[in-house]
Formats: structure tokens, C-alpha cells, sequence
């Protein structure tokens, strides 16, 4: 999956499959988490976020299932 690099303290880029409805988080410290049924407009907030790393924890985080690659 294609990731777009993103301004922030904590994660250093995310991508997003529209078919399959996974995000995918590449932290700062390497680990990369996928993240199931994300709505595409969770992905575009989390693009356009004026935090991405508090969009991240108060959207995302928690909310969706996930698995570490």
C-alpha cells in the first residue's frame, strides 16, 4: 500500500485502501498498524488534520480493529 508522509511527532506516514476500507499507519518508530472498516472521510481527516497525531488518538485510535504488521 501507497503511504503519503505526514507532518507529526508520532506518525511518519499513512496510507489508505478504498476498496478494502484499511488504513495504514506507519509510526515513527517503525511499527506499521492496519486499521479495518475506516470510513474514507477518516483517512481524509487524518490527511487535512491541523494534528494528525490527536486526529489519530481521538478518531482512530480505539475505534477500529487492527492488526500490527
Amino acid at each position: 500500500m501507497n503511504r503519503t508522509p505526514v507532518s507529526s511527532s508520532n506518525i511518519a506516514s499513512i496510507g489508505f485502501d478504498e476498496a478494502t476500507s484499511v488504513l495504514e499507519v506507519e509510526f515513527l518508530a517503525g511499527s506499521i498498524y492496519q486499521y479495518f472498516d475506516v470510513p474514507l472521510a477518516y483517512y481524509e481527516g487524518l490527511l487535512t488534520a491541523s494534528s494528525v497525531g490527536g486526529y489519530f488518538n481521538t478518531n482512530i485510535k480505539n475505534s477500529f480493529a487492527y492488526s500490527r504488521l
